[in-house]
Formats: structure tokens, C-alpha cells, sequence
């Protein structure tokens, strides 16, 4: 089953009409679906598809040839290339009077046990671009070792390249196309506890409950996801156990620098390095409030939703899941899901307005929209604003955003037109997103300030959702 990724197979199929030398970079972090992506575009085209394994040079080689020769004879053979460069020879021989895509899946793989691969891949590029019809796709998914190695200015393959794709988790709206027997509030939750990433999605079974896809997923020790976070940090960090108990800080709350080092028990220089990979990999983001670059304010949280979710829940829980109490582990889980999924509330409702901005319909026409928290001087206690965006200095949004069973009341609407004051903006708009709706008096109110907009989530699915 493949979803989404319309706008990366469209600009595939443009490259590959081009009919010249094209040269793709493909990376991101492991499941999120880069070779369900290039299996599916070279699907009814002449390609030949070779995917690295963490072995030596021959092995590599003799796979390559495999793939090679099967592709030319239609049969399998045994016979190998005496080297990586013969074998890139002939692929371009083959692509010189038609056009043919060579896809090379985990690239690092290979390159790490070939160090002249990408040195002979610059100098084959280099004698072939102006008459070959090949399309080169490289991927990877070692972050670090495509953007350091293939991407970088000091990287041999330097300037060859023709195009680069940084393949992301789904956000909710493309999500949501996995499933269609979750009601519209489960789809949120399962988005909250699984994330965007295909692999993790794939383990949601839209016949269960949510309950029941947390029980056999994340509260089973037999599951895949059961272990999931510990295995990929160890298979793309040297030293896991300090960065699980990096992201375990901060998934549990701690947010700040100072927060973390002092619950892992290391130097805040060691955590800033730690951290930065952890950022690198797509797992953690570092959030300054809206509107200010280098802040000593900064937080960080986990990005991912599946990573925030196992993290918060699973590890505190670990003994009495291992003893198979899935059922009392999910009930010290419960209560605590409404809180947990404010946060992820707030991305959706981000999402929201980014639908709203591209299709013209949004009245402040921001360029980025985040949270912001600080001072505020009037009460002289620490403040937050879930959504802001900024148009110009004059004109900017503001937004609140609630997921709780009841209906909205005025004094949200009127806290969150406070906090805009201690901004100097001429022309405001607020936004409520509410999960159940408003009370009539902050309908009344909104409808006298005039400048108000009430969402319901109801309301963003219908927005997400429409062609």
C-alpha cells in the first residue's frame, strides 16, 4: 500500500522526462518510506535497483553484479565485476541510447566498505553527464553520512548532483489515508501515539480500538514497536544508553538545558553534543519562542510523536509490561492522554492554518508560525502562547488551542487577547481551536470583538481534507 508522496514522485517523473543525466539524492530517517518511494516510481520503468547491505566490499560487489546482470540477461548469474568501477561502466554503457534509472538503496552501506566509491562515481559522472540518459538515485538513511558525504561542499560528489530530497514523516492529513474505521477523534490519537512515519502507521489496525492498538503495540514485549526507539538510537549512535537518557529527560519533562543535564547527571556540554545528533537524526527539536533567533529561553522537545509517546509512557511502565499486565499498565496510561495531547493538538491546528495560508484563505499572511513564552510584566509570572504568527509589524495571529471533552468558554478568549497585548500589533486575529466546540457566551463575545476565528476540530478536517 503506498500513500502520499505526490509532490516527490512528481518531481521524479519531471527529472526522468528530461531524458539527460540526472542525479538524485534521496535521504531521511529510517522507516519513513524512502524505498517504498523509489520502488514505486521505478515500478514501470527499465531500472535497475541494488540495495547496500552492512558488509564487506565483496559481498556489496557481488550483489551489485546480481542486480546488474539480471536486469541485462533477464536471468541470474554469478558472475561478478572485477570492481565497482567496471560495474558503473557498464550502467552507463547501458544508458547511453536509452533511459535507464540505477536506484543504490543505503548507499553508506556501500560506500563505507568501498572508500573509492564515491571518488569513482565523480569521475564516471564527470566522463558521462553530457551523453548519458542515466538517472542516478542515491539513498540513504544515515543522516548524517549522506549530508556529510554525498551533500557536502568538501564531498567528492560535490555539484553533481541534480536534485536532493530530504524525505519527512507524514504530517496528520496524509496519516489519516491509512486508515478509514477510526472515528475522526481516533485518527488524532493515533497520529498523537504513532506519528507520520509509514512503518510505525503500518502497525495501527483501524478494526481495533485505540486502547487496544496501544496494548498489542506499545505495551507487548513480542511487538516490533516494543523496542523500536532503543533499536534505531543504537543503530545511528555509538553510545545509546546516554541518549536514551537524554530523551527520556526530556520526554519526561525536562525541557531546558540546565533541566536535562542535571537528570542524566553530565555536563551541559556534553548534553549540548548529544543533543544536536538527537536534533540531526530528526528526533529532537530545539524551540526558541516565536520570534526570537538565539534565545537563552530555548527548550527542547521530541519531535517525533511515536518517539514522545514511548518515551513518556513505556519506560516507567517497563516491569509490569514485561510480566504481560497490559491492561494495568494501560490504566496508568489513561488518565494522562488528554494532557498528552494538547501538544500534539497544537501541530495539527499549526497544520491547520498552513492549509489555510497556501489556498489563500488565512487573513494574516505569515511566513512561520510557532509558539512563544515568556515574562509578562503586568503579573509578573512566566506566560505562553500556543500559536503565533506574524505577518509584518503590524499585523499578526495569535491562537489557543484546547483539546479537552468540554466547550471552550470566554475566559480563554479573553486570557489569550491579554497575552496579545504585550505585543504592539495594530491589526490582530485570534483563533480558538476547540475539540468540542464553544459555549455560547465565547461565541457572543467573538462575535462582538469581530476579529475572532472559532475552530472546531471538526472544522480542521473538513479544511485538511478538502480536494
Amino acid at each position: 500500500m503506498f500513500i502520499g508522496r505526490e509532490r516527490e514522485i512528481d518531481s521524479l517523473n519531471r527529472l526522468y522526462m528530461s531524458g539527460r543525466f540526472e542525479f538524485v539524492v534521496i535521504y531521511g530517517r529510517r522507516r519513513v518510506g524512502k524505498t517504498a518511494l523509489i520502488n514505486h516510481f521505478i515500478r514501470d520503468k527499465k531500472a535497475i535497483y541494488f540495495m547496500g547491505v552492512e558488509s564487506n566490499d565483496k559481498q556489496n560487489l557481488e550483489n551489485f553484479s546480481k542486480n546488474i546482470l539480471e536486469y541485462g540477461t533477464g536471468i541470474q548469474a554469478d558472475t561478478a565485476f572485477l570492481s565497482f568501477q567496471a560495474a558503473l561502466q557498464y550502467v552507463f554503457q547501458l544508458a547511453r541510447n536509452e533511459r535507464l534509472i540505477l536506484a543504490i538503496d543505503e548507499y553508506p552501506y556501500v560506500a563505507r566498505a568501498s572508500e573509492s566509491l564515491a571518488s569513482t562515481l565523480q569521475l564516471l559522472i564527470d566522463q558521462n553527464k553530457d551523453s548519458s540518459k542515466l538517472m542516478l538515485i542515491l539513498c540513504g538513511s544515515s543522516m548524517s553520512y549522506m549530508e556529510d558525504h554525498v551533500l557536502a561542499y568538501k564531498a567528492p560528489l560535490y555539484g553533481r548532483r541534480t536534485a536532493q530530497m530530504k524525505l519527512l514523516p507524514f504530517e496528520f492529513a496524509d496519516t489519516c489515508r491509512y486508515f478509514k474505521s477510526f472515528s475522526d477523534e481516533d485518527k488524532a490519537l493515533i497520529y498523537g501515539i504513532a506519528g507520520g512515519t509509514p512503518q510505525y502507521l503500518l502497525q495501527m489496525d483501524d478494526r481495533l480500538s485505540v486502547e487496544d492498538n496501544i496494548k498489542n503495540t506499545f505495551l507487548n514485549s513480542a511487538s516490533s514497536l516494543f523496542e523500536e526507539p532503543e533499536n534505531l538510537l543504537k543503530q545511528e549512535v555509538r553510545e545509546p544508553a546516554l541518549y536514551n537518557a537524554i530523551v527520556t529527560a526530556v520526554a519526561t519533562g525536562a525541557s531546558r538545558m540546565a533541566e536535562i543535564s542535571t537528570k542524566v547527571g553530565e555536563e551541559t556540554s556534553v548534553c549540548a553534543a548529544y543533543l544536536k545528533n538527537l536534533t540531526a537524526l530528526g528526533l529532537i527539536q530545539k524551540e526558541t519562542p516565536y520570534g526570537e533567533k538565539m534565545s537563552r529561553k530555548s527548550i527542547y522537545r521530541i519531535e517525533d510523536n511515536m518517539f514522545r509517546f514511548w518515551y513518556r509512557f513505556v519506560p516507567e511502565n517497563n516491569s509490569i509490561i514485561a510480566r504481560g499486565a497490559s491492561e494495568l499498565a494501560y490504566k496508568r496510561i489513561e488518565p494522562h492522554l488528554s494532557d498528552y495531547m494538547g501538544k500534539v493538538f497544537e501541530d495539527i491546528c499549526k497544520q491547520y492554518l498552513w492549509k489555510l495560508l497556501l489556498e489563500g484563505e488565512c487573513p494574516v499572511e505569515f511566513r512561520e508560525v510557532g509558539r512563544w513564552w515568556g515574562n509578562d510584566p503586568t503579573t509578573r509570572r512566566q506566560t505562553e502562547i500556543d500559536i503565533m504568527g506574524e505577518q509584518d509589524r503590524d499585523t499578526a495571529l495569535f491562537g489557543e488551542c484546547k483539546w479537552t471533552n468540554e466547550k471552550i468558554d470566554v475566559g480563554v478568549l479573553e486570557k489569550l487577547a491579554g497575552r496579545s497585548k504585550l505585543f504592539h500589533y495594530h491589526k490582530v486575529y485570534f483563533y480558538l481551536f476547540a475539540k468540542n466546540g464553544f459555549t455560547k457566551g465565547c461565541i457572543d463575545l467573538a462575535d462582538k470583538m469581530g476579529n475572532v476565528l472559532l475552530v472546531t476540530y471538526e472544522d480542521i478536517l473538513n479544511v485538511l481534507f478538502k480536494k
